[in-house]
């Protein structure tokens, strides 16, 4: 490892641009759904060393945009690259010229995302030592960089560090402590441990190794005490209550088109009704029926005649719950003109009545609506998922109260992966519903990480989950990540089950976010002390060198 160290710390210009691209996407590695947490500790310690070998520049804003600065940026977009291409897949769907533009447009989303790690690792280059408390710094800073990843402009918080501490059950509940930004605090810190080992120093192996030794300590830990949560924590199903949830699985293409509806609702129904084993009732002892996000994919005023045959085969006294767009009316009951649609969930009663809805409040830029509309549609682009002119962002998050039905929270699709920011409704809410629609990204990772990320915010907010796509994965989760029921990606059917009610309250939603403050702060003042007490030894050397 001592050569690998000195290479990255002597490094310049593109060589020490690749290595760090390199580095980055390695770290990629520990993400879902591959997990190698392994990966992590080879990443971070390169990304150090090569911060050890950053040229110093004068003055503040030559240090923040100095060298620092680009080792973090090409660092951020080896792994945004290596993370997150599974968005490319997005673009086959409509072909064309969209294809052609995938790659400009997954590389512009990676690069935009590597400038907040850029100013992350500049930032804590800004009070870099030599010692340990330099990997302190860098916990810190980059930290704060996915926080903000994660918050600002709407915030785009996919594969944040922490998830790489996630891979199983067990490591799973810390985030019902921390959350998963505080697990990332924790996932640079050990992970950039092997830099305190390597290069080779004036002390033995064994004395060189004890901070490798901790983090893999604290990593028993995290699984010791998870394996104990998870032993000891009793889940109790809702009573009454039985949830059928179909994936249907409509392929993205064909799915907004005129001529499929016909099929979608047929196939749709036939799912709901079928029996899928020999002890299987169909509807019969099912208390809500589920379909995924936009299920029906057209104003249900314009198909009355769809909404009647879903009625009729409703049992009595069954509520369905489904995805599909809604219309914006005016203050008189009227279609508002020029207006734009909801991407929405509906309940309907068994006589096909709307009884309650929910409009998707947080939209995916470029996906659902164009930031600064006007300018970029004057120059030809437009929002990738169909919809008219785009989609309207509902008016807040809220709960969902129906007859005979626990409160529950809805989210649709992207609105699941917001640690600490499923709203003050949460609190109140006995699960989480969650609708998506993760065709767009099928046969790529995209399936199994929009999954997890899910499956997080059960853990964090100590609640279970019931989750139904159109193609991806649907679940029933309970409260500690634990899943009940499941359809794999790309399977045709339907399955069944009960959400769990909620566990005792977890110390996350108590505090939110104030653990990761917590860490960050503690770590920039050790990065601090660190930085400061090695400018005073510096000082000291030349006037011991004239006595």
């Amino acid at each position: 490892m001592t050569p690998l160290a000195e290479f990255a710390m002597l490094s310049f210009g593109w060589r020490r641009a690749a290595l760090m691209m390199l580095a980055g996407a390695v770290g990629a590695l520990a993400m879902p759904p591959l997990f190698i947490l392994l990966a992590l500790f080879v990443a971070m310690p390169l990304l150090v060393w090569a911060l050890d070998g950053a040229e110093q520049h004068d003055g503040v804003l030559g240090k923040l945009f100095g060298p620092a600065f680009r080792i973090g940026f090409f660092f951020g977009l080896g792994y945004f690259l290596a993370a997150l291409h599974w968005i490319g897949a997005a673009f086959f769907v409509d072909g064309g010229w969209m294809l052609a533009a995938m790659p400009f447009a997954v590389l512009a989303l990676a690069g935009a995302l590597a400038l907040f790690w850029a100013f992350g690792v500049a930032f804590a280059h800004l009070f870099w030592s030599t010692g340990t408390a330099r990997i302190f710094a860098l916990a810190a800073g980059l930290s704060l960089a996915e926080f903000a990843r994660g918050t600002l402009f709407t915030g785009f918080p996919f594969d944040l560090l922490g998830y790489a501490l996630t891979a199983n059950i067990e490591m799973m509940q810390t985030a019902s402590l921390v959350g998963v930004y505080g697990l990332t605090v924790v996932a640079v810190l050990l992970s950039a441990t092997p830099a305190l080992v390597w290069p080779a120093a004036d002390r033995s192996l064994v004395t060189r190794l004890v901070p490798l030794f901790a983090a893999i300590a604290v990593i028993a830990v995290q699984i010791g005490w998870g394996y104990q949560r998870v032993r000891t924590t009793q889940t109790v199903p809702q009573d009454g209550m039985v949830m059928r949830i179909v994936q249907p699985v409509i392929p993205q293409d064909i799915k907004w088109q005129a001529f499929a509806r016909e099929e979608t609702v047929t196939r749709l129904l036939d799912l709901s009704l079928m029996h899928t084993h020999p002890e299987d009732r169909g509807l019969d002892d099912v208390t809500h029926l589920v379909w995924p996000e936009a299920a029906l994919p057209f104003f249900l005023s314009d198909e009355p005649e769809y909404l009647a045959r879903i009625a009729r085969a409703l049992p009595d006294g069954i509520i369905l719950l489904t995805g599909a767009p809604r219309e914006a009316y005016g203050t008189e009951g009227q279609v508002a003109a020029n207006a734009k649609p909801f991407n929405s969930i509906f309940a309907f009663n068994s006589e096909g009545e709307v009884i309650s809805s929910y409009d998707k409040t947080q939209l995916v830029p470029f996906g659902e609506y164009l930031p600064f509309d006007d300018q970029l549609r004057s120059l030809g682009f437009s929002q990738m998922v169909a919809g008219t002119d785009g989609w309207a962002h509902g008016d807040a998050r809220r709960l969902m109260s129906l007859p005979g039905t626990p409160a529950f929270l809805p989210l649709i699709c992207y609105e699941a992966i917001y640690s600490g920011g499923l709203g003050a409704a949460a609190g109140d809410a006995q699960f989480i519903f969650v609708v998506t629609n993760d065709a767009w990204f099928d046969g790529s990772f995209g399936i199994s990480q929009l999954f997890h990320h899910s499956r997080i915010r059960a853990v964090e907010e100590g609640l279970a989950m019931v989750r139904a796509a159109n193609s991806g994965i649907s679940a029933i989760v309970d409260p500690l990540g634990r899943i009940t029921a499941q359809m794999g990606a790309g399977q045709v059917g339907a399955i069944k089950g009960m959400p769990a009610r909620p566990i005792e309250t977890p110390f996350f939603v108590q505090v939110r976010n104030l653990p990761f403050f917590g860490l960050v702060a503690g770590c920039a003042l050790i990065g601090f002390g660190g930085f400061f007490a090695a400018r005073r030894q510096r000082r000291r050397r030349p006037a011991a060198h004239r006595t």
